[in-house]
């Protein structure tokens, strides 16, 4: 079943790819015969919807982010279950990344210590006419920087304990979006290694996720001149060329994953986890912001 704020929508995913159209949400958490739902509405609507759905049995498969709170966090933590709860931070299911994840397991870059990201947005209509104008206390890391908070998560195993963060909206000063339309954060991890992420959502730029991992054998650059890994520090020496995929071939990728580990009564609870771990590391992004210093992050449940 489908539902959709504009009807003509809902009719044409189903002319497209069969089902019905539900005349609300409301319908569609009342449908027995329904197990789970996928929620892809504004921000601001999503952990109402979250919390309903559980409250009516069902599994998650949400857009980020997943809520913008830490009550909103603790409420979906408390009401979960067991529920199967995912979010749709597509970059895990890339090709590329999922290599490069493997080569730092396989300890191809050596010991990591840094990790840069960035997120290039270059949409800015978006955030100065569309409807991301109207929320309130709309975040650039939660709605765009999220993907690469989660991405370094990913990759190198580890949460963030500390962050501090600094933005500005020069860009956008002139419109009608009220909130930084750049952020950069610097989180430190356990380890020690320093992960560096920005959401330049003002940027004059094709959108872009651009990626670097530093170890001490290699570094791993994804920009748009390319995917490469140099392990030379001679200034002659080419780097490798990637050729992997660095996004996946569709926006849907990580569905099959969620829907299987319902049907095969998987623990849902590794899943949640990191889905909580990562959206309260945005969140504490967004205070230190807020508080113009550094903050320790603490976890919800630890």
């Amino acid at each position: 079943a489908v539902h959709d704020l504009d009807p003509a929508r809902s009719r044409a995913v189903v002319a497209e790819l069969g089902g019905q159209v539900a005349p609300s949400y409301d319908a569609m958490l009342a449908d027995p015969a329904i197990d789970a739902v996928a929620i892809a509405t504004y921000d601001d609507q999503h952990a109402v919807q979250v919390l309903a759905a559980f409250a009516a049995g069902k599994h998650v498969f949400c857009e980020k982010p997943l809520c913008r709170t830490l009550d909103e966090l603790r409420a979906i933590s408390a009401a979960r279950g067991d529920r199967h709860l995912a979010c749709n931070l597509i970059l895990r299911a890339s090709p590329l990344y999922r290599w490069l994840r493997d080569a730092i397991r396989a300890g191809e870059l050596g010991e990591l210590y840094a990790v840069d990201g960035d997120y290039l947005y270059g949409r800015l209509d978006k955030i100065t006419e569309g409807w991301r104008v109207g929320v309130d206390d709309y975040s650039v890391i939660q709605g765009g920087g999220v993907h690469l908070v989660d991405l370094v998560m990913w990759l190198i195993g580890e949460r963030p304990h500390r962050v501090h963060a600094i933005g500005n909206r020069i860009v956008t000063r002139d419109s009608a979006f009220r909130y930084s339309d750049y952020v950069a954060a610097t989180y430190e991890m356990p380890t020690g290694v320093v992960a560096r992420i920005t959401a330049n959502f003002g940027c004059v730029h094709k959108h872009q996720h651009v990626l670097r991992v530093f170890g001490t054998k290699a570094t791993f650059i994804h920009d748009d001149a390319g995917a490469r890994l140099h392990e030379l520090r001679d200034p002659g020496g080419p780097p490798r060329v990637l050729d992997h995929a660095p996004v996946a071939a569709t926006k849907g990728d990580l569905i099959p994953a969620f829907v299987d580990g319902i049907l095969d009564h998987a623990d849902p609870a590794p899943v949640a986890r990191h889905e909580f771990d990562v959206i309260t590391a945005c969140m504490a992004a967004d205070r230190a912001l807020a508080a113009h210093e550094p903050l320790a992050i603490e976890y919800p449940g630890d």
